[in-house]
């Protein structure tokens, strides 16, 4: 097993015309603005993609990105793991582009996709004040505030997410089966 590395943006930058990168957000996350020449894996088909990632681990340094930096830290583990040795961009894309530089965005637009972090507040919220409203009617329906709080907590502790892995499912966050091929072919010519 190898252990991941991690660059700051400086260090990314500077290397970045060397590097494989790799975005492993959701494809709504992805088309709100990546680092310029990241292809989409996201992290949830990661396994699938673990052929053609070795194979283009033979050729060139893997960068693992994501919005904060938490997906692509699991990623690089997962990587790592399976024996490719990849490093991860601290901070992420919020890191990236609070430092100045550039996000690439798909045929220059900008779609109005929420990060997966906003998803979850806004799933965690309303779960919690469904559980809290229903509550009067029927005091089990606060178990379903009592659940996600503790779900939250369990996700603080081990920098994990469930709501977002089951959010990830969610059609407006799948890849379309053409961007997924396409991302895995252009490693393969990597």
């Amino acid at each position: 097993m190898t252990t991941p590395r991690a660059l700051d943006t400086d260090q990314a930058r500077t290397r970045l015309h060397e590097l494989i990168v790799l975005d492993v957000r959701t494809p709504g996350e992805y088309a709100t603005g990546h680092l310029p020449g990241a292809l989409n894996i996201p992290l949830d088909h990661l396994d699938r993609a673990l052929p053609d990632i070795r194979h283009a681990a033979q050729r060139g340094d893997i960068l693992v990105v994501c919005a904060s930096g938490a997906r692509s830290e699991n990623a690089c583990k997962t990587l790592a793991d399976n024996g490719i040795t990849t490093a991860t961009l601290t901070g992420g894309t919020g890191a990236w582009a609070a430092d100045g530089n550039a996000l690439h965005h798909p045929d220059g637009a900008r779609r109005t996709a929420w990060s997966m972090e906003r998803q979850v507040r806004l799933t965690a919220g309303a779960v919690v004040l469904a559980g809290l409203a229903l509550g009067r009617l029927r005091p089990a329906f606060r178990l379903a505030s009592a659940g996600t709080a503790g779900g939250l907590v369990f996700s603080a502790l081990t920098n994990t997410c469930g709501m977002a892995a089951l959010l990830a499912k969610l059609p407006h966050n799948r890849p379309h089966q053409g961007d997924l091929a396409a991302a895995l072919a252009a490693l393969r010519d990597h």
